[in-house]
């Protein structure tokens, strides 16, 4: 009867132990769950996957800078595409053009993200060899352009 009092007590010190152990290695993983309106790696989140461990962060700002013949943070879809590759923040980069589905979410947080003029902005997403689309940051209507025309930038990254 003492050798099963005994083997039970070590059973139930091993279990809290082993409930204690679990709990001090999730209790970081669920802290560090990334939330929409974050800041994070030098921008913005503004979409996160139903797993919460992949999303999109915008940069704070439009892309300084401009195409040749343009005004301030005017960029031609070219232009656009390379300088974003180029982008860093914070010594972060890997940045790119949104794709057109990814500016629509990046839209659809515009408030949160802030800083958008009334103009339009450049995906990455082609229509013809002479066109890509862009969005109207005052209406939301999309439509392409050529991709001579000038637009705003906002670069993002994946994570």
């Amino acid at each position: 009867m003492k050798l099963i009092a005994k083997h039970h007590a070590l059973t139930r010190l091993c279990m809290t132990l082993l409930f204690i152990g679990l709990n001090l290695v999730s209790a970081p993983l669920l802290s560090s769950a990334i939330t929409v309106g974050e800041k994070y790696r030098g921008g913005i989140v503004f979409y996160v996957d139903e797993s919460g461990e992949h999303g999109l962060v915008a940069a704070k700002k439009n892309l300084a800078g401009r195409s040749r013949g343009m005004t301030a943070e005017e960029f031609t879809w070219y232009d656009a595409k390379a300088a974003c590759t180029r982008f860093t923040t914070n010594g972060v980069g890997g940045w790119r053009l949104p794709n057109s589905s990814e500016l629509r979410k990046l839209y659809e947080q515009r408030n949160l993200v802030g800083g958008f003029n009334h103009e339009f902005y450049w995906s990455s997403s082609r229509e013809d060899e002479e066109n890509a689309w862009y969005l109207y940051f005052y209406s939301g209507d999309e439509n392409h352009e050529v991709k001579m025309a000038s637009g705003r930038v906002r670069p993002v990254l994946a994570f």
